[in-house]
């Protein structure tokens, strides 16, 4: 497995949790009341100000905890520990150690300096734990087991991001974006499950066409003519096991587009 990936992997699923965890308890202000100070937000804006004059012609994560330094989740956890997060995590010591060792090597990876076998089996151990025990806590919320793989997080090339909804069971969204007959969409799909069994992805058109199941979870869409007017997006996973959370599949999310004709 790749440590890199799967310390992005896990600092992104923990960031997402914070966000749709607190949001849901504190409001959409939630930012303001989380317990860290005025001053690490303003810093976090400086960075996302920073980031937009560097990609005026890409797409910029809008997501302000995103530029939040990684310890910044830590204090943000502590003060909020106390329901949803010691439920879905365990207890705060036992965490606060994966935390404190899952930084001391996040620091030398983003450095590019290479980690010995037996660091990365630890960091791969600790992410796997941590992603494991969100997924179990999603899925006992939208299943009657803990046993089924869950997306943690779908995206598109536009900017458009799915991530699993606390407040709700909704497995999709409008996007509110407009695309043109000959347009190009690139997707990924982030997921686990929680036994760590090896998952299978897959893209369906709802009513046109779909992919075949593969070990990735990276596609690529071209926005034909038949998909004028309304473009519903599926993207699935499943494991190996012989049952499934819905039909054929554990998981799945829908992105909604509109489509109007090629440019003339």
């Amino acid at each position: 497995m790749d440590v890199t990936q799967a310390l992005r992997d896990t600092e992104n699923a923990l960031r997402d949790f914070i966000a749709a965890t607190l949001e849901r308890s504190l409001g959409r202000e939630w930012l303001d009341k989380c317990g860290v100070t005025p001053e690490r937000i303003a810093k976090w804006k400086e960075r996302k100000s920073e980031e937009q004059r560097r990609q005026e012609a890409g797409v910029v994560d809008e997501r302000l905890l995103y530029y939040a330094d990684f310890y910044d989740l830590k204090t943000i956890l502590k003060k909020n520990w106390q329901g949803d997060f010691s439920e879905a995590l365990g207890e705060w010591k036992r965490f606060e150690v994966l935390f404190d060792e899952l930084a001391c090597y996040r620091d030398p990876d983003a450095h590019r300096r290479e980690l010995l076998p037996h660091q990365q089996s630890i960091v791969l151990g600790i992410t796997g734990d941590i992603r494991s025990r969100l997924v179990r806590w999603h899925s006992r919320r939208e299943t009657v087991d803990d046993c089924f793989p869950r997306i943690e997080s779908a995206r598109d090339s536009l900017g458009n991001l799915w991530i699993p909804s606390i407040a709700a069971r909704a497995v999709g969204f409008d996007t509110g974006t407009t695309l043109r007959a000959g347009d190009n969409i690139d997707f990924v799909i982030t997921a686990r499950d929680p036994e760590d069994l090896p998952l299978e992805y897959r893209l369906e058109v709802v009513g046109k066409n779909a992919s075949e199941w593969q070990a990735s979870g990276l596609f690529s869409l071209e926005v034909k003519d038949a998909h004028i007017g309304a473009l519903f997006v599926d993207l699935r996973i499943r494991s190996p096991r012989s049952y499934h959370a819905v039909a054929g599949c554990d998981h799945i999310v829908t992105f909604h587009y509109s489509v109007l004709p090629r440019r003339p």
